[in-house]
């Protein structure tokens, strides 16, 4: 099954998606009517987390899908998938926001994980997207295996210095 297809039948079948995308925000919603502004404590925190991962994942991926759609298969926006582009996206925004109204992000465990993940899709597409517009063209004797080894090493290099912008003068 390639992804197209696994899209196809999402389409299909759209109930699925929207109980998914539905329920989680609706989960974090009654999360913070119980926890009563004990969101940074223990059961509390851990419940936050997993919502924000279980929402979180699908949703970067779908901006990531969208950005990947729109910059090097050029298609036009008007042929965005409302299931798999817009609903997580949307899921997730409100998702966040709930949360965020009932407890600081900073004390969500692996909330920060997630920051890194985005730093290194964006670093990727970034990378993918500059060597896509420049039109290089290499024939050469090294590796392919090399090529990855570069590229992962390019991708730390971007990780680090993102850390170093962001973390100030302590990292």
């Amino acid at each position: 099954m390639t992804l197209e297809e696994l899209f196809q039948r999402l389409a299909d079948n759209p109930a699925y998606i929207l109980f998914y995308f539905a329920i989680i925000p609706f989960a974090a919603l009654l999360a913070g009517w119980l926890s009563k502004g004990e969101g940074h404590l223990s059961p509390w925190k851990y419940l936050y987390s997993a919502l924000i991962f279980l929402v979180s994942v699908p949703g970067i991926f779908a901006v990531t899908l969208s950005v990947y759609f729109f910059l090097f298969e050029k298609r036009p926006i008007l042929q965005t998938d409302v299931y798999t582009q817009i609903i997580p996206v949307l899921s997730m925004v409100i998702t966040l926001l709930t949360i965020k109204r009932n407890v600081n992000l900073d004390y969500i465990p692996g909330f920060d994980k997630l920051s890194g993940l985005i730093t290194m899709i964006t670093a990727s597409l970034a990378i993918m997207w500059f060597i896509d517009r420049t039109r290089i063209w290499v024939v050469s004797f090294v590796r392919f295996e090399v090529v990855i080894g570069i590229f992962i090493l390019l991708l730390i290099v971007i990780r680090f210095g993102w850390k170093r912008i962001l973390g100030g003068s302590n990292s």
